[in-house]
């Protein structure tokens, strides 16, 4: 894998960059790569994308399931 050195950076863009990172909980080094890829068109599906996706589709589905009403259902199937 390559590295990359950026000179002459900014100190209010590695701040940014800094408390991005911190806020994803990610070091500066995953952040950069992570914004890098999107940037790029690299899309790798982080823990944040999944969980959008998720939400979305449940938006489209008619019907919400409750962990409650699925457990009942799988306890159900087993008698």
């Amino acid at each position: 894998m390559a590295n990359l050195t950026i000179k002459d950076l900014p100190d209010a863009l590695y701040a940014d960059l800094k408390r991005s990172a911190a806020e994803n909980r990610r070091s500066i080094a995953a952040q950069t790569t992570v914004i890098l890829e999107r940037a790029l068109g690299h899309r790798a599906a982080s823990e944040e994308d999944s969980f959008i996706r998720v939400q979305k589709i449940r938006e489209r589905m008619p019907v919400y399931v409750r962990r409650k009403d699925l457990r009942s259902a799988i306890d159900e199937g087993r008698t």
